[in-house]
């Protein structure tokens, strides 16, 4: 296995790296398309969840599991053709974001012919998760095999807290 590097957040509320700002944007495509898919059906209820799905496939995000243990989180992505270079993992204490980007060299047409049709997607991939609980950050760990980036997020121990009680009067 090779380990991808695995930018580490430790405060929230610092988004000032551009991974944010490219997200943002993705995550607005996302919902423009949805919006589309759910207007296009008609505006009827009960297939958000199938929109927004369908709509973050089309855009560019990978396939993925997320798994939950009482320790942790485990994300795995499928990455087919990247390699641990060409990903970036950049980690909150409650989200985690992947973007992968492959630079293709341009063959010539000489070399390549005219492309009638091509069914392949973008190379330039994210994925943003969302966490129900607090990781820590600085804990986190990546690696890429055979196409399969597996992300080992542990969960933030909490730290007990005395609290004072009043007497009642």
């Amino acid at each position: 296995m090779t380990d991808v590097t695995v930018q580490k957040i430790t405060k929230p509320e610092d988004r000032s790296l551009p991974i944010f700002r490219e997200t943002e944007a993705l995550l607005q495509r996302v919902r423009e398309r949805a919006f589309d898919l759910f207007s296009g059906r008609g505006f009827g209820d009960g297939h958000a969840l199938d929109d927004w799905l369908a709509a973050e496939h089309e855009v560019c995000w990978p396939a993925g599991e997320l798994a939950e243990s009482d320790a942790g989180y485990t994300l795995e992505l499928a990455l087919p053709g990247f390699e641990p270079a060409d990903v970036s993992v950049t980690v909150t204490p409650r989200e985690l974001i992947v973007h992968a980007k492959l630079e293709h060299k341009e063959e010539s047409k000489k070399e390549k012919g005219e492309v009638r049709w091509s069914e392949f997607r973008s190379n330039d991939v994210y994925r943003r998760v969302e966490l129900a609980r607090d990781i820590d950050p600085g804990k986190v760990s990546a690696t890429l095999k055979n196409g399969l980036l597996k992300i080992s997020a542990p969960k933030a121990t909490a730290t007990a807290r005395s609290v004072p009680v009043a007497a009642a009067a």
